[in-house]
């Protein structure tokens, strides 16, 4: 997919649900409940065990209109296999240039992570197409408020205690889409093959960035 259209789909979107898997058995379930609630991207983290067999194995499944990504790389070489896996886009808790390079080389997206203004707009000159604020949870919604008076250009990402209590504001402050982890990803639903109730979380996300966008 051209990177600029995976880029549309994520921020139409809003959400990218971001996993962390013991193991790859649920995955279909989860992408589709996911999908059918209208979050349409998941990124499944490096912290999963054989995570880019896990993404070389489910992108062959996939409907056109779901995405995934990887996350939590920390150097180019992982980037690179996992794009050769099949990731269409690649999300960072770090600020490395050679990641952004990695990426871009391969045309696809590229999220590095950002704490303070500084590595925002480092990030956002080395060709971030969205800079990830990450852990969101020690800065706030209010944070990207800030970040964006001097800064405008720049599109955020919080990632990191993003809630359904915190979405909208996120939203309102001028998020381009969030990333959601333990919030929406339950981990009883997913224990107890609770597709509907998984379904039924991705929705309600789905409706309170709608509302605050609108």
């Amino acid at each position: 997919m051209e990177k600029e259209k995976t880029l549309q789909k994520i921020e139409n979107s809003g959400l990218v649900a971001v996993i962390r898997l013991q193991n790859e058995d649920k995955l279909a379930n989860i992408i589709e409940a996911l999908s059918d609630g209208g979050v349409k991207s998941l990124e499944i983290t490096m912290t999963t065990p054989g995570a880019i067999k896990i993404i070389d194995n489910i992108t062959d499944q996939l409907e056109d209109d779901f995405i995934v990504g990887v996350g939590s790389v920390l150097d180019s070489e992982t980037a690179v296999a996992a794009i050769h896996a099949g990731a269409e886009f690649v999300v960072s808790p770090i600020l490395k240039e050679e990641i952004i390079q990695a990426a871009h080389r391969y045309g696809k997206v590229v999220v590095p992570g950002a704490f303070s203004p500084n590595e925002a707009i480092r990030a956002w000159e080395m060709g971030a197409d969205v800079v990830k604020i990450f852990p969101a949870s020690n800065l706030g919604p209010k944070y990207l408020k800030n970040i964006h008076g001097p800064m405008p250009q720049i599109k955020l990402s919080p990632t990191g205690g993003v809630n359904k209590e915190n979405a909208a504001d996120y939203i309102k402050y001028g998020a381009s889409f969030l990333g959601v982890g333990s919030a929406l990803l339950d981990k009883d639903m997913i224990k107890n093959n609770d597709w509907d109730a998984l379904k039924n979380n991705a929705q309600k996300f789905i409706n309170i960035i709608n509302k605050a966008r609108n």
